[in-house]
C-alpha cells in the first residue's frame, strides 16, 4: 500500500501511549503524506489536535455507528484506546469491510493490545519458565480466548484470516517514561501510564507499598518513546513489504528488559521512603481485603507474563537501549510528579 495521502484513523490521541505515538507520527519527515483524523470527546482538546495538523471527529469510541462510519472511508487505523473495547473494534471493523468492499484493497489495522494477554495465576508466589516468543504464532494460537484482551485480538485477526483487512496486533509491556512533544506540552495528554499511579495511590493508603504473594512474579518492561519508535518503523513496513508477516502472524511485542513484582515494589518503596511518604521501604503481602479494596478482588499484580520482542527486532529493525535499569530509575521522577498533581 502506498503511503501517499493515506488516510488515518487514529483512537487513544490524547493517551498516555496513543498522544505519544501520534506525536511520532507527526514528527516525521513524511509526516504531509498522512492524514490524520482523531476521536476525541472534549471539543478543546479537539481544537487543540485540529491545530497540529489532525482532523478531528467529536464522539466516542462507544458509538458504533460513528465509528464504523469512520471506518469505512479510512485506508488504516491505529487503535490505541481501550484495548478491551470490543464494541469499538467490531463497529471499526464492520467499517473496514465497506472500505475493502468499495476498494478491493484491504485497510491496515493495526491494533494496540498488551502484554497482559499473557497472564496466568500465580499470586506471585512462582516464577514462570514460560516465555513467548511473537516469532511462534503457534505459541501466541495457544492462548485461551478469555485471556485478558484476547477477544479485541481475535476479532482483529479474524477479521484478517477473512480477508477483509491486514491485521498487526502490538503488544506493548509494562510501560514506562514521560511523554515528549507537542501533545504533552500543550496539556491535552495523559501523561501517565496506569501502573505507577495504582502503585502510589495503595501504598500512601496503607502506609507500605504492596506486592501481591511474595512477588516472584515477572513482567516486561519497556520506554515509551522505543513503542513509538516501534510502530513508524511497522508502518514503514507495511509500506515497503506486502510479504509482511500479518493476522495471526503478525503479533510484534514490546519488551526491552523484566523485572519481578518484588524487585519494582523494592525500587518503589525506596523512593516513597526517600521522599518522607513512607517509613518502611519493604513491600507486605497484599490481604484478600486489600485486593478487594484497590483491585475489585483481582489479583493480576501477582501472575507471570514473560516474552521477547523477536519479532519487531528481526524483521522491523527495531532496537530499543532502555532496560530494567532505565526503568527503576524512572520511578523518583514519576513519583515526584504524579504527587505533584494529587496536590493540584
Amino acid at each position: 500500500m502506498s503511503l501517499a495521502q493515506t488516510k488515518v484513523l487514529f483512537t487513544g490521541a490524547t493517551g498516555y501511549i496513543g498522544g505519544s505515538v501520534l506525536n511520532r507520527l507527526l514528527s516525521r519527515p513524511d509526516a504531509s503524506k498522512f492524514e490524520f483524523t482523531a476521536v476525541v470527546r472534549d471539543a478543546k482538546k479537539a481544537e487543540t489536535l485540529r491545530s497540529f495538523g489532525v482532523k478531528t471527529v467529536i464522539g466516542s469510541h462507544s458509538d458504533a455507528s460513528l465509528m464504523e462510519d469512520l471506518a469505512s472511508k479510512t485506508d488504516m487505523v491505529i487503535a490505541t484506546a481501550d484495548c478491551d473495547d470490543l464494541v469499538a473494534a467490531k463497529a471499526t471493523l464492520a467499517g473496514l469491510k465497506k472500505k475493502f468492499q468499495s476498494s478491493g484493497v484491504p485497510p491496515v489495522y493495526i491494533n494496540t493490545s498488551g502484554t497482559g494477554v499473557l497472564t496466568e495465576d500465580s499470586k506471585g508466589l512462582v516464577l514462570s519458565d514460560t516465555i513467548y516468543d511473537d516469532t511462534n504464532p503457534a505459541q501466541i494460537a495457544s492462548l485461551a480466548d478469555t485471556q485478558m484482551h484476547r477477544n479485541v485480538d481475535l476479532a482483529v485477526t479474524n477479521a484478517d484470516t477473512e480477508g477483509y483487512v491486514k491485521s498487526f496486533i502490538v503488544l506493548p509491556a509494562i510501560i514506562y517514561g514521560y511523554p515528549t512533544g507537542r501533545i504533552i506540552e500543550s496539556g491535552i495528554q495523559n501523561g501517565h501510564s496506569i501502573i505507577q499511579p495504582m502503585l502510589l495511590r495503595t501504598a500512601l493508603d496503607r502506609g507500605r507499598i504492596g506486592v501481591v504473594g511474595q512477588g516472584k512474579n515477572m513482567w516486561p518492561n519497556v520506554e515509551l518513546h522505543e513503542v513509538t519508535d516501534l510502530f513508524s518503523l511497522l508502518i514503514d513496513a507495511i509500506a515497503s513489504n506486502p510479504q509482511l508477516d500479518h493476522g495471526p502472524n503478525g503479533y510484534y511485542f514490546a519488551e526491552n528488559g523484566e523485572h519481578t513484582s518484588y524487585e519494582l515494589s523494592v525500587a518503589y518503596g525506596k523512593v516513597l521512603a526517600a521522599l518522607g511518604k513512607l517509613d518502611n521501604p519493604e513491600p507486605t503481602s497484599y490481604t484478600q481485603e486489600e485486593l478487594n479494596k484497590y483491585f475489585g478482588g483481582s489479583a493480576v499484580l501477582g501472575t507471570n507474563a514473560r516474552c521477547r520482542a523477536n519479532h519487531a527486532r528481526a524483521v522491523l529493525g527495531w532496537k530499543p537501549v532502555k532496560t530494567t535499569s532505565d526503568f527503576f530509575a524512572s520511578l523518583g521522577p514519576e513519583v515526584e510528579r504524579l504527587l505533584k498533581r494529587n496536590q493540584k
